[in-house]
């Protein structure tokens, strides 16, 4: 369906629409499992035959190759699509429970009803999945919604713009492009849940507006997350693995391993086989990164600027650039990096990277390698290289994260049977299938009285009424 969408950046516009999307509201509620799966499949259809539009997009805005926008911007999401078809009636139905003794004669479930008005705000890492995703979510639980893509990536916030109003009128699902100023704008209304991806020190703006309407929110963010390689780790396999989880997207992916932790015992072996896999996935011909069209690109002058002084103070502090540290200002272009000799004094091991740079820093026991980690705020990602499932365990057992792969990266992402998320300054909420469904969803609880009554513990209350209440709260 193609439909005529006003202009959506003047504030009385943006209000005029959520106007609309409010008063429109009930009536997506009402929507069927089909009609919902119909909305979808628009979205499934228009991107398969877009597709090579959108790899063109985002390629325009920060060379992201063809092959991790495929995998990391649409296969996730189509994942997400595929599940959602096959399980969304099952979810949509009420869910019964158990009926407690006490309340016998009564029957209970859990009915998921939709939110209301749902704010997705966007990122420009994976500028078109993370927007979508969530989008999708919010369809399949009967919301309407308004979506913020990033003003960083225009060739991507244009395209989803375009699809938006091929497929939907403006009361059910709205784009409006801006910068910080529209997003302030969005959320100084009162909407029912916000889904925002993004930073953990925005993160914090957008929950604090929230508060002031009592908006529920899902906060997917970041921060440090390690990997840690011990001694009993498959070196080679180990070495590729982090290689491609912090190079992929140009390290710009919010569960890209942070720093590496590697036991004092394999650090030799293990960083000189992370060279040959840089090697091997960035220079086969023996060119620079700069050459590579696997190698994406720091995605604005601002952020490169950010990641160069990270660098920088590093080595003013101490550190060694012992893997890349080739810049090129003018095309964005960090080469592949790795820091050896870091301290917590450096700003690279206080903030969030977010670039291709991977600090090093070693071990002896694990005890030492858990203090390093539960220094720092709760990780989005921790990753666990092992060959001992004692040392896996032992790790498992003493840190908190949103998720954990062990011997391998990233995947979480993409399991739709697994819940996506941080854990406080990491994110709140969940994602991925049911999660997401649940997640931007009202759990109502019902309960009906099917037969009996409860009037013999009304008042007045007699020393009799009062035993028979006793034993009830007490012994049933």
């Amino acid at each position: 369906m193609t439909t005529t969408s006003p202009k959506l950046t003047h504030q009385s516009s943006i209000q005029a629409v959520f106007d609309a999307q409010r008063r429109h509201a009930p009536q997506m509620a009402l929507t069927t499992a089909k009609e919902r799966l119909e909305r979808i499949g628009r979205i499934h259809r228009w991107i398969q035959e877009h597709e090579a539009d959108l790899l063109q997009a985002m390629r325009a805005d920060f060379r992201k190759p063809a092959a991790e926008a495929l995998l990391g911007d649409l296969g996730a999401l189509y994942y997400e699509i595929r599940h959602t078809n096959k399980h969304l009636a099952r979810w949509m139905k009420p869910h019964r429970v158990p009926t407690p003794l006490p309340l016998l004669g009564t029957s209970s479930y859990v009915r998921y009803e939709p939110k209301g008005n749902v704010l997705v705000i966007a990122p420009w890492n994976y500028p078109f999945g993370l927007c979508i995703k969530p989008l999708v979510a919010a369809i399949s639980t009967g919301n309407v919604v308004m979506l913020k893509p990033s003003e960083m990536t225009p060739n991507t916030t244009r395209t989803i713009k375009r699809m938006v109003e091929e497929l939907f009128p403006p009361e059910e699902v709205a784009v409006f492009e801006g910068d910080a100023a529209v997003a302030t704008q969005l959320l100084d209304l009162p909407f029912n849940h916000i889904f925002f991806t993004g930073s953990p020190a925005v993160g914090k703006i957008v929950m604090a507006a929230a508060a002031k309407h009592l908006t529920s929110v899902t906060l997917e963010l970041g921060g440090k997350s390690p990997v840690i390689v011990d001694e009993t780790a498959n070196i080679k396999a180990a070495a590729e693995q982090v290689a491609w989880g912090k190079y992929f997207n140009n390290g710009q992916t919010c569960i890209a391993p942070d720093y590496l932790l590697v036991h004092e015992s394999v650090k030799e072996p293990f960083l000189r086989a992370f060279r040959e896999s840089v090697q091997r996935m960035y220079n086969p011909n023996g060119q620079s990164a700069d050459q590579s069209e696997s190698y994406c690109r720091i995605v604005n002058k601002n952020h490169f600027g950010r990641v160069r002084r990270l660098i920088e103070d590093a080595v003013q502090k101490g550190a060694n650039v012992t893997l890349g540290g080739q810049l090129n200002e003018a095309d964005n272009f960090i080469a592949p990096t790795v820091l050896e000799g870091v301290t917590d004094q450096m700003a690279v091991m206080q903030e969030e990277i977010f670039g291709p740079v991977l600090p090093v820093v070693p071990y002896q026991t694990a005890d030492e390698a858990l203090r390093v980690i539960n220094s720092r705020e709760k990780p989005l990602a921790l990753y666990i290289q092992s060959g001992s499932r004692r040392n896996i365990d032992y790790i498992m057992q003493r840190t908190s994260a949103g998720d954990t792969v062990v011997n391998d990266l990233f995947w979480q992402f993409g399991h739709m049977d697994l819940p996506f998320g941080g854990v406080n300054n990491s994110g709140i909420g969940k994602s991925n299938g049911f999660f997401g469904f649940q997640e931007l969803s009202n759990m109502r609880g019902v309960i009906k009285r099917d037969f009996g009554t409860a009037r013999f513990i009304y008042p007045p209350y007699t020393n009799q009424i009062e035993k028979l209440i006793g034993f009830l709260v007490k012994k049933l």
